[in-house]
């Protein structure tokens, strides 16, 4: 099935390039042909003026009625037509105030004379006048027919690769939320066995701390499958307080890491409510600590800040690790982007589509020095 749909790929772009190249040949033997077409039209018109000046020489010949009608029929061709006598310059379709400026005047010359050999006028092998011209506007407008036929095709061949990336892209979407669904059903069973052995050891006179903290443990598994179970719906956001919310994570966290990690909290003593998931905001302050854990290679400092301006709630994440680069700071959201040896590199792109899609929010890298740390900023519009 795969090599079909390979080979009509192909052969589709083999067919549009055969199509491209039969339309730009029959393009440019029609251009070729007005070229000449119109370096004749112009030939009968020197010759036309050639009558004229003989007439006005004084050859006692006048001029017929044909040469003056092909003189006055010449309203499309760009031209201008150089007396040598006199040295005078007259025009036809061309503006006035090109044949007056010499420097105007000598720019489209040359610009006739790449275009078409001029046509000399000679009288007694005499040469009376020169006559230079150019292309018409159909032959002018035709030259870029090619450029424009190109530009639509790409257009079009870029519509139907973007079609076939969104579609690619929401089949998959739709995979990894079944299989998030599907995870989330499937731990539900042996989290209803803990909840069940867990009500048995306070019966046998276990330490009430263990159990206490198995029961934290097993909070955080049904909440990480609430997460997983809401994965590819649109959450619900309701008033909480960012304070409560963040202190909440911070201390689940900073119980359960290493010793070698020290954690700081600053948060402001008064409520701070915006619109949030608390299941969903937890699980981007795990994954952004996380991150600052790896790059600080499981030793160092993590500190977590809120501050409040007049539209927004800040929460900082800030780490002592390896630090980014200028040109990681956008590379880090996008989906399979990752410096560890294992791991998907899907945990910011999370972060970012839970803040930014789900909460209106923004998520960015707010500073970072090589070797140094790294800043994160969550940015959450608070209650107006």
């Amino acid at each position: 099935m795969l090599r079909k749909k390979t080979f009509t790929r192909w052969g589709f772009i083999l067919a549009s390039l055969i199509v491209i190249s039969l339309i730009l040949w029959n393009t440019y033997v029609f251009f070729t042909q007005l070229k000449a077409n119109e370096r004749t039209k112009m030939e009968i018109w020197a010759v036309a003026q050639e009558e004229l000046e003989q007439s006005l020489e004084g050859t006692g010949n006048s001029v017929s009625e044909t040469a003056l009608t092909i003189i006055r029929s010449n309203s499309t061709t760009p031209m201008i037509l150089h007396t040598l006598k006199e040295d005078n310059y007259e025009g036809r379709n061309i503006e006035d105030a090109v044949l007056k400026n010499e420097n105007a005047r000598k720019k489209k010359i040359n610009q006739f004379i790449s275009e078409y050999q001029p046509i000399e006028v000679k009288y007694k092998d005499q040469v009376l006048s020169v006559i230079y011209f150019g292309n018409s506007p159909l032959i002018n407008k035709l030259k870029y027919y090619p450029a424009a036929l190109i530009l639509i095709l790409f257009l079009f061949i870029l519509a139907i690769y973007l079609f076939y990336k969104t579609s690619k892209s929401a089949e998959q979407n739709r995979l990894w939320a079944g299989m998030a669904k599907e995870t989330a059903h499937q731990i539900g069973t042996p989290l209803s066995s803990l909840v069940g052995w867990t009500e048995i050891l306070k019966s046998e006179n276990v330490n009430p701390e263990y159990i206490v903290e198995m029961e934290k443990d097993i909070s955080r598994l049904e909440t990480i499958t609430d997460r997983f179970s809401k994965i590819g719906s649109i959450p619900k956001l309701e008033q909480h307080d960012l304070v409560e919310e963040t202190k909440a994570t911070f201390y689940y966290l900073q119980k359960r890491t290493s010793k070698l990690i020290n954690f700081q909290l600053n948060v402001p003593r008064k409520p701070i409510y915006v619109e949030m998931n608390p299941q969903l905001f937890s699980w981007t302050i795990e994954n952004l600590v996380k991150n600052g854990i790896d790059a600080m290679k499981g030793k160092g400092k993590i500190t977590i800040s809120i501050e409040q301006n007049s539209k927004y709630a800040l929460v900082h994440i800030t780490d002592t690790g390896k630090g980014l680069t200028k040109s990681e700071f956008r590379k880090i959201f996008t989906p399979g982007h990752t410096t560890k040896k294992r791991g998907w590199g899907l945990g910011l792109s999370l972060a970012k589509r839970i803040i930014e899609e789900y909460h209106n929010g923004k998520i960015r890298v707010l500073k970072s020095t090589p070797n140094q740390g790294t800043t994160m900023e969550i940015a959450l519009k608070t209650e107006s």
